[in-house]
């Protein structure tokens, strides 16, 4: 498949399919544990940052875009430039879960 095809059905994905693009590699104890090796993403989870500017930071998972298929992660944040604070977007395929919320 060509590079523009796979980004093209990524952008204009319908939101019941979106979720697939928000899994996360899990940490090896999780791995062992779940019997996998990469879940969905959500709000409350703990992370590592593997990739990026912010390679390193840990936080927990404080909103999931799914329109953007994008995570917030608390402590990870940048100052616009009138001063104020703002959460960075991160990619899901960035992170590693390192412990997980409370499931249903």
């Amino acid at each position: 498949m060509r590079a523009r095809t796979s980004r093209k059905k990524r952008i204009f994905a319908p939101l019941h399919t979106r979720g697939k693009f928000l899994h996360s590699h899990l940490s090896k104890e999780l791995r062992e544990k779940m019997k996998k090796r990469s879940i969905r993403a959500r709000k409350g989870d703990k992370v590592k940052i593997v990739r990026g500017s912010f390679k390193g930071k840990e936080g927990r998972i404080v909103k999931v875009d799914l329109k953007k298929c994008k995570i917030f992660v608390e402590g990870v944040t940048r100052k616009k430039a009138r001063g104020q604070e703002i959460l960075v977007p991160i990619d899901p395929s960035n992170v590693i879960i390192t412990e997980l919320s409370e499931r249903k």
